[in-house]
């Protein structure tokens, strides 16, 4: 199949994979033919790219990083979670099975991470149509317990890490809905305003019966950086918590790969390069490498331009060498359709490079 750019989909396509709704309800199902209405609904939404049937890429089947069904309960879970942190908050209640029902969450996850062989960080905002905050948080879970498992983390170390990551951005539930769904550039009196969910998060999860203190402070600690100009504090380097470090990461780079009001999705290897620009002044180097040798920064089945002028779809990705796919040959350097499409693999093919890809080209 092939990912396609909402903006290059034609009526009579077939979609290539489920499309589901806020409730995790499948709202499009595999081969579900593409109408005009259906394409102006999919692009109302902020979806960028969906994946279509294509018979000449058949076999590129992309999996997700999770199963289906854990992606599915998750959501549901977060979302019902979260919607009540949004009620008035009545002096002294507490919410003692958060913990321990993010846990059980959190250990799914992580046996279906490990269960995936080269398991690599993919675009995860492609099929939900849920409320950004929920896919936000679980996508940040999933990135950062990938990582953690590539460093070795024990599990129950992974249990902390993972209930950050999954907690961190639970302070926004606290903000008026309008301020953080503003179609518009925040004005500095919003903007200090939204940056106060950090010290929030921090509050509702440090005296939380079941939310241990070092998850807590991912929620206080993910927007510091490393040279002292984050916040709410401004600390510096090691006075951040290691694992709100990793976080810091994770929530960037889904923060810029994610459609919002105010502006479109970024590429990954769009997004990466953003990250590097702050590599050891904002984030620590040391865990940058590891994420950037996780990251699939050409989605399987995108379609890209090679410096041959030839174009192609991304049909593998290597787990040792994500930045050098192999391509499926479909148009030579004129823009002419092959009679016989052929996989071109740059990882060994080093003097041939990828000079863009669709939605750029």
């Amino acid at each position: 199949m092939r990912l396609i750019p909402i903006n290059s989909l034609q009526p009579g396509m077939k979609l290539g994979k489920k499309i589901y709704n806020e409730d995790g309800i499948v709202l499009l199902s595999e081969n579900a033919e593409l109408t005009d209405v259906i394409i102006r609904r999919l692009r109302s939404h902020g979806l960028n790219f969906v994946y279509v049937a294509d018979p000449l890429t058949e076999d590129v089947v992309p999996l997700d990083m999770i199963e289906e069904d854990t992606r599915r309960r998750a959501l549901k879970e977060i979302r019902a979670n979260f919607r009540k942190m949004t009620e008035p908050t009545v002096k002294g209640l507490v919410y003692p099975y958060l913990g321990k029902m993010f846990s059980g969450l959190i250990e799914d996850i992580m046996d279906d991470l490990s269960a995936r062989e080269d398991a690599m960080i993919m675009m995860m905002n492609i099929h939900s149509m849920d409320h950004y905050l929920y896919r936000h948080s679980l996508n940040v879970c999933i990135y950062t317990i990938l990582l953690g498992q590539i460093h070795g983390y024990s599990k129950s170390d992974l249990t902390l890490l993972g209930l950050g990551a999954m907690l961190h951005d639970i302070g926004k539930t606290k903000l008026p809905i309008e301020l953080l769904t503003k179609a518009g550039k925040l004005t500095d009196e919003e903007y200090e305003q939204v940056k106060q969910h950090a010290e929030i998060g921090f509050k509702m999860l440090k005296n939380e019966p079941g939310i241990p203190l070092v998850s807590a402070h991912c929620a206080y600690q993910h927007h510091e950086r490393l040279n002292g100009s984050g916040y709410p504090r401004g600390i510096k380097g090691e006075e951040i918590s290691e694992f709100a470090r990793w976080i810091a990461i994770t929530d960037s780079y889904d923060a810029m790969t994610t459609h919002r009001v105010y502006r479109s999705a970024m590429l990954p290897h769009q997004a990466l390069e953003v990250l590097y620009t702050g590599c050891g002044n904002l984030y620590e180097k040391s865990k940058l490498e590891l994420f950037r040798d996780r990251v699939a920064i050409y989605p399987l089945g995108m379609t890209v331009r090679l410096s041959t002028g030839e174009t192609g779809v991304v049909a593998k990705i290597h787990g040792i060498f994500p930045q050098r796919p192999v391509v499926r040959i479909l148009t030579d350097s004129e823009g002419i359709d092959l009679k016989a499409p052929y996989d071109l693999d740059l990882s060994k093919q080093l003097s041939i490079v990828i000079t863009e890809v669709d939605g750029m080209i």
